[in-house]
């Protein structure tokens, strides 16, 4: 394995550019980023910030044929980054209704163009890979924005994905594609080969679906008031939909959803066991992202009596996020010490519905 093989010097004003945004959009995966060695930071950071700008026009509400549109223009985008001179202006007379102020001020002229002159200069082989990935992320979201449509159902004014299968393919859309956009760019950077390369590939999608899953449960409650679910309506039938109406579910059902959600991040883990110590910037961001993850579904076993309820539990304290920094610093180089921390959590989790 050879080590930096692609090279990018990006400007004072650019750097700060991406790190302005990444702070805006994501402080905590902002911190994930900084973790990494140059030049694959900016790589990542350009490549998440494309993301978001995707993100924004799904978030949109807007109609579907609206959103069609600008996909549209993003796939254009990605191909030919030097449109965005004419695509931006366009962007700016757009109201983006629901979008927070940071959301809508990424997708303006003035602030968005500096990010696609970045990607513009970008190796070739690394923008072919933003630029592959993004595109199956924009596609998927095209493909899901028709509401009260396969896969969606609609119950209670409330917009659910309808069978497991939907939900894990929501997962893949979203966020397998960033796994797999972000372990491309790494095999790239780092001349990974072989077997090496193939047992990333084989767990990069956990990377991604592992985080997405995370975060929907952590989020649901936020979800189900502005009327979208993403457990799928086959699994909320089993407890007579009360998740929607915020009464809770039963323990079995409960600890049926974070199974679920740990059975990716033990394949998160395995994919870090087979990263090179050498590696240690991606190590490191990578831990920096499985680590509050477990934290989160922990904390939702202990306290799963409110879940899907109004008291439902959604963020893991800054405390508990700093011990996280700290575990992954002290496992960074030590397999045996990051698979029995999966363990232990999964322990936990467990013990928590033990006699329930």
């Amino acid at each position: 394995m050879t080590e930096k093989r692609y090279a990018l010097s990006l400007s004072a004003a650019e750097i700060t550019c991406l790190d302005k945004w990444m702070n805006k959009v994501s402080r905590s995966f902002a911190l994930v980023v900084a973790s990494l060695e140059e030049p694959l930071s900016h790589y990542l950071a350009v490549a998440y910030l494309i993301c978001r700008v995707i993100d924004n026009v799904e978030d949109c509400k807007s109609a579907p044929a609206w959103k069609d549109l600008r996909f549209e223009e993003i796939k254009q985008l990605l191909v030919r980054p030097s449109l965005a001179k004419l695509i931006l202006p366009v962007w700016d007379s757009e109201p983006w209704p629901g979008l927070m102020a940071d959301q809508r001020q990424i997708m303006t002229f003035s602030d968005g163009l500096p990010l696609w002159k970045i990607y513009t200069r970008l190796p070739y082989e690394v923008k072919s890979i933003i630029s592959r990935w993004a595109l199956k992320m924009a596609e998927g979201m095209m493909q899901l924005d028709n509401p009260g449509m396969p896969p969606w159902i609609v119950r209670d004014e409330i917009q659910i994905l309808t069978r497991e299968t939907d939900y894990d393919q929501y997962c893949y859309i979203v966020a397998g594609t960033v796994g797999h956009m972000a372990t491309e760019l790494v095999i790239l950077q780092y001349g990974m080969q072989g077997e090496l390369a193939q047992k990333l590939l084989q767990n990069c999608e956990a990377c991604g679906n592992s985080l997405q899953k995370t975060n929907i449960v952590k989020d649901f409650l936020e979800d189900q008031r502005r009327g979208v679910c993403y457990l799928p309506d086959e699994w909320l039938s089993q407890v007579g939909y009360s998740p929607l109406a915020l009464r809770g579910s039963t323990p079995d059902w409960s600890r049926k959803v974070l199974s679920n959600v740990l059975s990716e991040l033990q394949s998160a883990t395995s994919y870090i066991l087979t990263l090179p110590y050498e590696v240690a910037g991606y190590r490191m961001a990578s831990l920096l992202c499985l680590l509050p993850a477990y934290q989160t579904i922990l904390m939702a076993a202990q306290q799963h009596g409110n879940l899907f309820t109004n008291e439902h539990p959604h963020k893991i304290t800054h405390a508990v996020f700093g011990q996280c920094i700290q575990d992954a610093q002290a496992i960074l180089t030590d397999n045996a010490a990051v698979w029995e921390y999966s363990q232990e959590v999964t322990r936990l989790v467990n013990a928590q519905f033990a006699g329930v």
